[in-house]
This record gives structure tokens, C-alpha cells and sequence, in this order.
């Protein structure tokens, strides 16, 4: 009796660890950690597309780069949410669907020198990189130049060159651009990145203090012809530069 007692018992425990080994394993599975491409694609799909996002090389590259790759662990379940995250120092990984806007305005073809001013995570730079021959990146912030560096190096980007500096004041040894995209906001639009962008060149820049507008630029015969797009919300671009005059 005690024999067909312990018998069950092992059977009951044997059970009950088989359970939960095989409903953990089916967790991991249906976990959204674990469904990032199809997050991805929802993302593009509903999120991007559907606000109007059209070129197909701006929404292959936003569904080939990985936006978990960029985000803190603690945001990995929110990393394609139609939101900006937290990255640290106070910045923020921007919404999808404006990096995919500003990404689309700059009209990249394939051959192009582009400058990004902010790099935060890497992330813009990682869709940029997609879909220019070079790409130029400054970040004020050493902490967070050095992270993106490194992480932009392991993910095999070798287009990507980043460097901790005033964003304000260019990469003028590097230039001109075909392309400048700024994704932290200046009171005005910053002289030293005009005279840095090629004739026929655009810039991708949200303008204001406290009410921004997302600007683009073209520069034609020396000048700038500026259209606004939306209003946005963007950190503010800081450094001595900023502090200049119009």
C-alpha cells in the first residue's frame, strides 16, 4: 500500500514539473519578447503606413532595423508602440512614425552623405545607414555617444560614424550633405548647418522653444525654401551653439 502510495506520488510530481516545463516553454513563445518581427511588421503596417508613409525604402528599412535593439530592457514589451521611450539622461528614442516621416522628407535615393544631429539610441541612424552610402552623427550627450557607437558597430553598421560634439556647430570637416536630419528641437534654424547642406540638399528639422513645427528645408541657389509639416514635441537642442544668434 505504502508502495502504490509513493508510487502516485512520484507520478503526481513528474506531472506536475512536465506541466509546468512545457506551459513555460509555450509562455516564451506567445511572449511578445519573443514575437518582435511580427511586432515589427504590425508597427509598419498600422502605424506607418497608414498615416501616409510611402516609399517602399524607408518602410523596408523600418521593418528591417530591430527597435528593440535600442531601447532599455525594462521597455522591450513597449519597443514598437506608437510612443517615444526613455533611453537615459533624460533623452528619448523618438515615436516610429516620426522617424519614418523625417526619414522619408529627406527623399534618399542610395548614394547620399547624410548628417544627423542627436544620435541618442542609434536607432535613426541605424534607418538612415539603410538607405544612404554615409552617415554622419553627433550626440552632445558622451554617455550616450559612446552606447551608440558601440551598439551601432555590433549591429555591423560600418557607414556610420559618430562622434560627441555641439550639434549646433555641424561636422564641417565632413561636409557638405546631401542631407541633414536634427532630432532634438533649436529655437531657430541653426546657421552652421545651412551653410553645411549641398546645394539641393535637404533638412529635416523641428523649430521652437515651446510650440515646435517639423520643418523641411531646401536650399536653392544659395537659399532656403522652408515648407512646415506637423507640430511635434522634440527635447530641446542644447550646447554653446544653440546659444548664437539667428
Amino acid at each position: 500500500m505504502r508502495k502504490m502510495r509513493f508510487v502516485i506520488l512520484a507520478f503526481f510530481i513528474l506531472s506536475m514539473v512536465f506541466t509546468q516545463c512545457t506551459n513555460g516553454k509555450r509562455g516564451s513563445e506567445s511572449n511578445p519578447k519573443g514575437d518582435f518581427k511580427v511586432m515589427r511588421e504590425k508597427m509598419v503596417e498600422t502605424q506607418i503606413k497608414a498615416r501616409g508613409v510611402k516609399d517602399p525604402r524607408v518602410l523596408s528599412a523600418l521593418f528591417k532595423v530591430e527597435r528593440h535593439r535600442f531601447v532599455p530592457e525594462e521597455y522591450l514589451n513597449s519597443a514598437y508602440a506608437d510612443q517615444p521611450l526613455p533611453i537615459g539622461e533624460g533623452q528619448t528614442i523618438s515615436q516610429p512614425y516620426i522617424v519614418a516621416l523625417m526619414t522619408e522628407l529627406l527623399e534618399l535615393k542610395g548614394d547620399e552623405k547624410v548628417l544627423e544631429i542627436g544620435t541618442g539610441s542609434g536607432y535613426q541612424a541605424a534607418i538612415l545607414a539603410e538607405l544612404a552610402k554615409e552617415v554622419y552623427t553627433i550626440e552632445i550627450i558622451e554617455s550616450l555617444a559612446s552606447m551608440a557607437k558601440n551598439r551601432l558597430s555590433q549591429l555591423g553598421y560600418q557607414n556610420v560614424n559618430v562622434k560627441a560634439g555641439d550639434g549646433y556647430l555641424g561636422w564641417p570637416e565632413v561636409g557638405p550633405f546631401d542631407g541633414i536630419v536634427i532630432t532634438c528641437a533649436p529655437d531657430h534654424i541653426p546657421k552652421p548647418l545651412i551653410e553645411q547642406l549641398k546645394e539641393g540638399g535637404r533638412m529635416v528639422v523641428p523649430v521652437g522653444a515651446y510650440s515646435q513645427e517639423l520643418k523641411k528645408i531646401v536650399k536653392r541657389s544659395g537659399k532656403i525654401v522652408t515648407t512646415d509639416v506637423i507640430p511635434v514635441v522634440f527635447v530641446p537642442m542644447t550646447g554653446e551653439g544653440v546659444k548664437q544668434k539667428k
